[in-house]
């Protein structure tokens, strides 16, 4: 399949290469082979190419030649690598992406390749902080480089292409990079860090020689606190592999000052130690010796299923022990010698999991991300090629170059972030996976506890198999669900700000008991409008067509689409007037008042306001994980893949607002984030509660989150989606046209209309202002294509499209007004 979409001549004399480069050109380029060169260019190896009058790119060989073009070719002017860094598969897949997504191979190629395999003259490299200035084997020009990197902070290619007085420097590059002598600059950011947690052990010689442990009782003999300290860690140190400085904190009742004075007499070490962020229940889903029957079942129907060769959708409630199905079929599929993808759909889960895998597959198994550094996307890029046998990563780990890939588990597959919104590729990563799968002739395991509309009808249609797990690991109970009606409560006047009697009392109750609670609010800041009561004015982004948000931390107003930040104005700047008022609600706000009524309450909250810092989100797990919190107020980070052991009450501020968000699939996104989040509650010990704040508690997706009814809610959102022609009964291309001056960008619409209306009439639908008409100084109108099923109608539509976008790029006046396609909008 794969070599069949290639047109590369195997075994021709490479007189000239077909190329793609890391830019937005509509077709591969070719260049000619020197004769020297010839014997080292091969299909999958980057060469050192001109583009233009002056710039330089690394270029990827996709195709070899022997027959000149009709048009002028210039030569490469050198191959960098000694052997090929993508596969056949890797290039067919980049095609079907450029054709699927309606975008560019060098678009393609600039999401999938490592920074580091994409030099271009701009290019700026820094000395690495591994290079201890040991100049030994460095030859004479990586000399020259790294001596000058001593004297200056950074190096542009240019610069270094002018030191060394010579045209061809990629190759020196490429080696020097795999030295460690020198990275690229963007790769000395911050990376991310993996979760510790601060534990304490004896010191020596305390340590290895227990019999001297009396001299350290004599040593603290004047401390009682210091005493009860040493006693509890002895303790807690027979029973446990290790000792947080929280659990002698408890045992104890002591604080830090104790410890750090121990420390000091040379008793006891405080150290961190890195550790899984999840919690004991999955662990033991995981770790269990003997798989449970709903295991047992899960594992035969999915294998059954794959010998079909058709991919699986695994259906299981939140804590059903998904995982460890999971790692069963990966350790099968090892055993095979294949290779195994496993797809998560953020960063913070893949940090989260890969200790747990780790328990099983040791060295085998690797995380590849976006926040990685450049080198180590290469070498594990390298490892890919030489066939590690499980890779595990968010959805860029879907470019790797797979050797014998063999299986492919899409976890959470329901999730919005497994598709890119910007830049192009615009690709669904689970979409996506599923061809890659087809490539390799892979299984592939869709999981989740709420699955998205089109893979359930797909499993309804019998195009995916479906296997279900409806019980929580252990035959614990799901949460209890309970709906509040805040109209109720307003008109009996129990509505305490933004806070029910009844969860202000489960609160109270839940924090009574030593348990923990989260409390979810899609919104971040404190107030969302910050209005004039007389004359109705709201502060507005200068940049875009939205509200500004008050965040009280900073005391400002700030706009989430852009960055924008300003100052709260003293009076209304259109009538005078000084009746300024807040309105709304985000996390800031709920953190700010839940002081107020649970004064003893610890409380913290995870935003992307709060998370920024280095370590930030590791920490704040941490600290509620530790028992440190009692608290988490949050946004939607809360409703993924984390799992707290005394967490009892989960509550959802305001279901109104997931609901009227305007989207057809609003509906389908509430849902599946109030069963994620209420599938944090009651994960060990109990059942958890879950509390649902609403004014129209009648709303039918709330009836359906209140009795667990998935298949009640597939069935009414069906009929819906169905009734006004929306996916998954046809197809969606959405097309968005940008300019920063409106009369430009309606100029373009006029002309894009008449293109398109004429080739697909009533298929087309705008132009019309998105829910956000400008972001970041930039004029937006969208057209909407509903396309009906089958193969044809879409490569009909596309190619209308694209020649409608080459038109608008040619017309007088317009060339600067971009198109951004977006097939299959999620």
């Amino acid at each position: 399949m794969a070599d069949a979409l290639l047109f590369h001549t195997e075994g021709a004399t490479a007189t000239y290469v077909e190329v793609i480069l890391p830019l937005a050109l509509p077709k591969p380029f070719t260049y000619r082979v020197p004769e020297a060169l010839v014997q080292e260019a091969a299909f999958g190896k980057r060469v050192e190419v001109q583009f233009g009058k002056s710039k330089r790119y690394s270029a990827l060989i996709i195709g070899l030649k022997s027959e000149a073009p009709a048009h002028d070719t210039k030569p490469i002017i050198s191959v960098i690598d000694e052997a090929p860094i993508v596969t056949k598969a890797q290039i067919a897949l980049w095609r079907w992406m450029a054709d699927y997504y309606l975008c560019t191979l060098g678009e393609v190629m600039n999401a999938a390749l490592p920074a580091n395999l994409k030099l271009a003259s701009e290019t700026v490299v820094t000395l690495s902080p591994l290079f201890d200035r040991d100049f030994e084997g460095l030859n004479d020009q990586e000399y020259l480089i790294a001596e000058a990197l001593t004297l200056q902070q950074e190096l542009s290619i240019d610069d270094i292409r002018g030191i060394l007085q010579r045209k061809s420097v990629y190759p020196l590059i490429r080696a020097m990079l795999d030295k460690r002598v020198i990275y690229l600059k963007e790769d000395l950011q911050e990376k991310y860090k993996p979760k510790t947690i601060g534990c304490v052990r004896l010191q020596e010689p305390y340590a290895s020689q227990p019999n001297t442990l009396n001299e350290a009782f004599d040593k603290l003999s004047r401390s009682g606190r210091q005493t009860e300290a040493l006693m509890a860690y002895l303790h807690l140190s027979k029973q446990l592999d290790f000792v947080r400085k929280q659990d002698v904190y408890d045992k104890a009742q002591v604080d830090s000052t104790v410890l750090r004075a121990m420390e000091k007499k040379g008793i006891l070490e405080i150290y961190d130690r890195e550790v899984s962020r999840l919690g004991g229940y999955e662990e033991e889903t995981v770790n269990a010796q003997d798989l449970s029957a709903q295991q047992t079942t899960a594992l035969e129907g999915i294998k059954q299923a794959f010998a079909s060769e058709k991919p699986v959708l695994l259906h299981g409630v939140t804590g059903s022990g998904k995982t460890r199905v999971y790692t069963e079929l990966m350790q099968e599929a090892i055993a095979r010698g294949e290779q195994v993808l496993y797809l998560l759909p953020e960063i913070a889960l893949t940090t989260q999991i890969i200790s747990r895998l780790e328990k099983t597959f040791g060295g085998d198994i690797a995380i590849y991300h976006s926040r990685m550094s450049n080198n180590e996307r290469v070498e594990l890029w390298n490892s890919a090629l030489n066939g590690r046998p499980v890779l595990l990563g968010a959805r860029s780990s879907l470019f790797l170059p797979f050797q014998k890939l063999g299986l492919i588990i899409i976890d959470e597959e329901h999730d919005p972030s497994f598709k890119q919104y910007d830049p192009a590729p615009r690709y669904n990563a689970r979409d996506t996976a599923l061809y890659l799968g087809h490539l390799h002739g892979s299984r592939v395991l869709l999981g989740t506890a709420t699955p998205s509309l089109e893979s359930y009808q797909n499993a309804q249609k019998g195009k995916y198999a479906l296997v279900q797990m409806r019980e929580r690991f252990g035959g614990l109970k799901l949460p209890g669900i309970s709906l509040v009606d805040l109209k109720q409560e307003q008109k009996e006047r129990k509505l305490q700000s933004h806070f029910s009697s009844v969860l202000l009392s489960s609160l109270r109750q839940t924090l009574g008991r030593g348990e923990q609670a989260i409390l979810f609010q899609n919104r971040r800041g404190h107030s969302p409008v910050y209005r004039c009561t007389t004359c109705g004015w709201h502060a507005e982004c200068i940049h875009c067509d939205v509200s500004l948000t008050y965040h009280k931390f900073h005391n400002n107003l700030r706009c989430h689409y852009c960055g924008y930040q300003a100052a709260l104005p003293p009076a209304c700047p259109a009538c005078g007037d000084k009746k300024l008022a807040l309105q709304g609600f985000g996390t800031e706000k709920i953190e700010d008042e839940l002081k107020v009524y649970l004064p003893e309450a610890r409380i913290a909250r995870m935003d992307l306001d709060t998370v920024k810092g280095k370590h930030a989100h590791a920490r704040l797990i941490n600290d509620f994980e530790e028992g440190r919190l009692d608290i988490l107020v949050g946004t939607q980070m809360v409703t993924k893949g984390l799992d707290f052991e005394k967490v009892a009450l989960v509550g959802v501020l305001s279901a109104d607002q997931l609901l009227q968000y305007p989207d057809f699939r609003a509906g389908e996104r509430a849902f599946q984030l109030m069963m994620q989040v209420a599938g944090r509650a009651g994960r060990k010990h109990r059942q958890g509660e879950v509390l649902i704040q609403g004014f129209n508690t009648s709303h039918p997706v709330l009836q359906e989150v209140l009795n667990g009814d998935y298949a009640g809610f597939f069935a009414r959102e069906m009929m819906e989606r169905q009734e006004f022609h929306y996916p998954p009964y046809l197809r969606l291309i959405r097309i968005t046209l940008k300019h920063t001056k409106p009369e430009r960008v309606n100029e373009a619409a006029r002309l894009y209309e008449k293109w398109l209306k004429k080739a697909l009439g009533q298929w087309v639908m705008g132009p019309a202002l998105p829910t956000v008409a400008r972001v970041r100084g930039y004029y937006l109108l969208d057209f909407m294509i509903k396309i009906p099923h089958g193969a044809k109608n879409l490569q009909k539509v596309k190619a209308i499209v694209r020649e409608a976008t080459d038109n608008l790029s040619l017309a007088q006046g317009l060339s600067s007004v971009r198109v951004n396609t977006d097939v299959d909008p999620y």
